[in-house]
Formats: structure tokens, C-alpha cells, sequence
């Protein structure tokens, strides 16, 4: 039976082991279970088991950008002429297939219904995406571009009591 995230108690050496993991994604489970303290058959055991409740949502490799030439990032905040549930799922399906699109937010306490971050390589390619692509979705009230000059801090790792 698998264990649900309500199940599974998390001790110091899940979370180190979490913790772990966010930064260093290439660590092999040897050198991981020597990192904690384990030997590498329960720590296998420990990951596995955080799989199942959950708590590893999945394994990626990030890419550089700047070596496919995506040169610039815009924040795009998108408002809708209406909020019917058709309309905003209608809106979401369309956002989800764009691959310059990397994160797509319904917000709340704005002007905006959503926030989009685009990658392009640069203005010429982000006008196209605008213009070719997003914009040409009727239910558009509006859109406000702000592009990235300087990334101070990107984070994938999340905060973990430790």
C-alpha cells in the first residue's frame, strides 16, 4: 500500500535528504547515504518511500538558457474580458502549449487575472509571440509587458524546516 503525505512523519534525515536532492540533483544514492549517515539500502528505502507520499514530485535537468540563445525573459500580465470557468480554462489549455510560456499564475489582488513568464531570444521573437500567439485569444481585455534586465535570484529549491 502506498503511503499518503498525511502518513509519512518526516525526520531530520528525510528532510536532509530532501534538502539534498533540491541542490545537488546528480548526487548518487552511495554518495547521498553517506551525506546523512546511512548506509545506501535504507536511504534508498527513504527516497522511495518520499516518491510515494509525494513529496518528490518528479526529477528534471535545468538547461542553461543563455546557451540556446534565450536572451530575454518578459512578465506578462494578462486581463480577461470575462471569468467564466470556459473562458479561464479555455485560456489556461491555450497558455499551456506555448513553450515560451514557463510559468502561467491566476492571480488575486491585481489589475491581472493572470501572470505569464515568457522566454524568447529577444524582442524580435517576443513580438511575434505577443502578437502571433497570445493576443489572438478574443476574450484578451488587455496585457502589460515588464522585461528582465537583471535576474538577482532564481531558485528551484524550496524552503525546508531544517
Amino acid at each position: 500500500m502506498e503511503a499518503s503525505m498525511a502518513e509519512l512523519q518526516l525526520d531530520k534525515i528525510d528532510l536532509h535528504i530532501l534538502k539534498l536532492m533540491q541542490l545537488h540533483g546528480k548526487l548518487s544514492n552511495q554518495e547521498l547515504a553517506e551525506k546523512v549517515g546511512l548506509s545506501p539500502s535504507p536511504c534508498s528505502r527513504r527516497v522511495k518511500s518520499l516518491e510515494e507520499a509525494g513529496y518528490i514530485a518528479g526529477y528534471a535537468t535545468l538547461l542553461s538558457a543563455e546557451h540556446f540563445d534565450l536572451a530575454l525573459t518578459a512578465y506578462i500580465q494578462v486581463r480577461l474580458e470575462k471569468h467564466s470557468t470556459e473562458i479561464l480554462e479555455a485560456f489556461e489549455v491555450k497558455v499551456s502549449s506555448y513553450d515560451e510560456v514557463q510559468e502561467c499564475c491566476l492571480l488575486t489582488g491585481s489589475d491581472a487575472d493572470y501572470q505569464l513568464k515568457v522566454l524568447v531570444r529577444d524582442m524580435k521573437h517576443f513580438k511575434i509571440f505577443l502578437l502571433d500567439k497570445l493576443t489572438t485569444n478574443d476574450h484578451i481585455a488587455g496585457v502589460r509587458s515588464s522585461f528582465v534586465l537583471k535576474q538577482v535570484k532564481n531558485q528551484t529549491s524550496i524552503p525546508l524546516p531544517i
